[in-house]
């Protein structure tokens, strides 16, 4: 390939986008923050305004204005967006309301039509993609939840009767080209009229791709504000125990998640800004803590999970030997500690096991975090040295998109990043196998005590 790819990775806090070659040097970077959510009532969360397609077109511009090249030699982009969002869009491809953030109440219920001026009901990668190319286009691989989709054929289901055809967009399979730049895309973004556009995913799968994902031996730790675990096969397994079945970004293939953390990094951001300290200060202090952070354990109910929302964030342990370094050593040990065992409930499920743990997200920064996933686990981690892995995983799913690589397969082996591994110490691990033993059941006896707290009000 003469040229590059350009990928976009709208996120839950911010849109990054990055220019890549197809062996995966980054050459331009860009990232804009997303405005902070409204929330007019309770159950209600929707990004402010046009928010999703301003910061895409802030974030590609500042990737165009590092990159040494002409925005002509970009010879396609690939577009993945957040997950279980909603969008309601006017006839033309504008909206008709604020996009549905993936916190939104609604979204847990079918769509219910009630304003004249919806024209069609989309994903919000539905809603960019017509911006960008004007077309009503979309990625088969971001309709997951209540949606009126066929997941084994990946199809809209027949017969379907929740949303009428004419309001839903033409699906696509991931590397498809959905069509082009047009000329107002071009005026916003920076990007070259004319130049393809391809599906790809959902964000969790992208940045699977993104960070090799391929195999039954090897399992996907994904350390941002929610934090997951995931693998990839080619079953459609539903009503499954320890995870459940999403679409992978490879067509026909799934993604299966282990249940997670829901407020994970973010968590970790909280306690940073609570002590006041920087990430290299709590790093290098935490380092010097011991395994078992001297007695101390976190339970990292920050955000309740939806079936049990009396659940809470809880340190316990004290006695006097802690101080802050302690504190934030121990959430990270609450992250891998809980990670292990929904990880090995997802392996229970699907009869198999690890041999390998990768990690990305902004958590994957951490010498210290990766170090303790490590020793936690047992099993050699590998970190993906790139600043987006869905970012990557997009400019994958394009290059695939215009037949610049053979397939997704092809197209990992290229562009995967070189990566650093961490392997594990024998006797912190053997610490951490007992220490797990005492940590899966510490919510059995902190569950009926937040139980009566929430009854007290």
């Amino acid at each position: 390939m003469t040229g590059y790819l350009l990928g976009i990775d709208n996120g839950s806090q911010s849109t990054k986008v990055g220019v890549f070659d197809d062996r995966g040097k980054l050459h331009g970077w860009g990232r804009k923050a997303l405005r902070p959510n409204e929330n007019p009532r309770p159950g209600v969360v929707e990004h402010p305004d046009d928010d999703l397609w301003d910061s895409i077109g802030a974030a590609t511009r500042a990737a165009l204005t590092g990159f040494a090249g002409d925005p002509a030699e970009i010879q396609a982009v690939g577009l993945c967006t957040i997950r279980f969002c909603r969008a309601m869009l006017c006839a033309d491809g504008t909206l008709a309301s604020p996009v549905l953030s993936w916190m939104d109440e609604r979204l847990s219920r079918p769509y219910e039509h009630t304003d004249p001026r919806v024209r069609y009901v989309t994903t919000s990668s539905g809603y960019l993609t017509a911006r960008l190319t004007g077309r009503f286009r979309d990625t088969a691989a971001n309709y997951q939840g209540n949606w009126p989709i066929d997941t084994g054929s990946w199809c809209w289901a027949p017969d379907q009767e929740e949303i009428p055809a004419r309001m839903l967009f033409e699906l696509a399979l991931p590397g498809t080209v959905l069509g082009t730049v047009t000329e107002e895309a071009a005026a916003h973004t920076g990007l070259r009229a004319g130049t393809p556009v391809v599906a790809t995913a959902n964000d969790k799968a992208v940045e699977a791709l993104g960070c090799g994902l391929r195999g039954a031996d090897a399992v996907l730790l994904s350390l941002g504000t929610y934090i997951a675990a995931m693998t990839t096969g080619t079953r459609d397994i539903r009503e499954a125990d320890g995870f459940w079945t999403n679409f992978a970004a490879v067509p026909h293939e799934y993604l299966y998640e282990s249940h997670g953390i829901r407020r994970g990094m973010w968590t970790v951001s909280w306690l940073r800004g609570l002590l006041g300290m920087d990430e290299g200060r709590l790093n290098a202090g935490a380092a010097e803590v011991p395994p078992g952070s001297d007695g101390l354990m976190t339970v990292l109910d920050w955000l309740a999970p939806a079936g049990q929302p009396y659940r809470r964030g809880a340190f316990l342990g004290f006695d006097g030997r802690q101080g802050p370094f302690h504190l934030y050593r121990s959430v990270l040990e609450g992250i891998a500690l809980t990670m292990r065992g929904n990880i090995e409930a997802m392996a229970t499920g699907l009869g198999t096991g690890f041999s390998r743990l990768l990690v990305s997200g902004g958590g994957a920064d951490s010498a210290v975090l990766t170090g303790i996933l490590a020793d936690v686990f047992g099993i050699p981690v590998i970190r993906q040295d790139t600043a987006s892995a869905a970012g990557l995983g997009a400019a994958m799913c394009a290059g695939v998109g215009i037949g610049a690589f053979t397939d997704f397969a092809e197209a990992q082996r290229a562009m995967a990043a070189p990566r650093q591994e961490f392997t594990p110490d024998s006797g912190r691990h053997e610490f951490y196998r007992r220490q797990h033993e005492v940590y899966r059941e510490i919510t059995a006896h902190t569950d009926p005590f937040f139980q009566r707290c929430v009854e007290l009000g």
